[in-house]
């Protein structure tokens, strides 16, 4: 059942929580739930985060209910054993919440908070990425254990940003080990979104439906801005706004031939004060539905 959600990231940003200060919970869980009508939300700091009952709750009084949340993995820093202990309590919420996917990504060496350009980011080589993916895999596997699928988010900053680092890490990982596919970080990183989806759609189980400005990405390389600067420029946006540059109608149509059964989620960070989440998530979520109908995805 293909199900329609958000990340409140679009209200209140969870890197810079600067952007979105002054909007209340409340705001954004009405427009989210009540006014727009998505279905679910991921997680956000804004959210109860160490009572899964308080989180269910909590949304379950705008009608949502609780997608998953990102988990920051260090094994490139830490052992297996340590982040099987450092994950076991975000699996328990998700349990706890009726999830069915863990959206993890390697955050120890990362730069996407940091004050500098994303081409100073980290490359593996070949050895040391089959090393982490091994790793990764030992994790997906504990998950799967516990009937949950571990969702790998390949992310701009980060080890696994292009199309051959996705390449390398989906080769080089076991069956356990399934691909949360972003629109916009595959683009942002240099892919084609339509080519890499066809290829991995299979391992797929989760879907970021993010959006790109591609001349504020631009302007991102040419003045090696960091990828926060980037975020507060705008160069994220959501399905259906002219300024994109992301065709979603190929990606959905993919979906749908191969028979994809999991969340659509917008999650689309911009400064809403200078482009309202109300307006721009609406737009996202009636772009989605309006595809997913006319590619067969969804009926009715």
């Amino acid at each position: 059942m293909i199900r329609f959600g958000t990340n409140p990231i679009a209200w209140a940003n969870d890197d810079d929580q600067s952007l979105g200060a002054n909007i209340p919970t409340d705001r954004i869980l009405d427009e989210a739930g009540r006014q727009i009508g998505f279905v679910g939300i991921e997680n956000g700091h804004r959210w109860p985060q160490d009572d899964p009952e308080a989180l269910r709750a909590l949304l379950a009084d705008y009608g949502m209910v609780f997608i998953s949340g990102w988990h920051s993995l260090n094994l490139l820093a830490h052992s297996v054993e340590d982040e099987k202990a450092a994950i076991q309590p975000h699996l328990d919420k998700l349990k706890h919440n009726g999830c069915t996917v863990c959206i993890v990504c390697e955050t120890s060496n990362s730069v996407q908070g940091l004050d500098q350009p994303v081409s100073t980011r980290v490359v593996l080589s070949d050895d040391e990425m089959r090393d982490f993916a091994a790793k990764v895999e030992e994790i997906a596997a504990f998950c799967a254990d516990q009937g949950i699928d571990l969702v790998y988010h390949h992310h701009m900053g980060t080890v696994v940003q292009s199309p051959d680092d996705i390449d390398r890490f989906m080769a080089a990982t076991g069956p356990a080990t399934k691909l949360l596919f972003d629109a916009g970080h595959c683009a942002f990183g240099g892919g084609d979104p339509a080519k890499v989806l066809a290829k991995y759609v299979d391992r797929v189980r989760h879907f970021h439906a993010k959006n790109v400005r591609s001349e504020i990405r631009d302007r991102m390389d040419a003045e090696g801005m960091s990828f926060m600067d980037g975020v507060r420029a705008g160069v994220f946006t959501v399905p259906g706004d002219q300024e994109g540059s992301v065709d979603f109608a190929p990606l959905l149509k993919i979906l749908a031939e191969n028979g994809y059964d999991g969340w659509i989620v917008i999650e689309a960070e911009q400064d809403p004060n200078q482009r309202n989440p109300l307006l721009y998530q609406t737009l996202g979520l009636a772009t989605l539905k309006r595809l997913a109908r006319e590619t067969g995805l969804i009926q009715g």
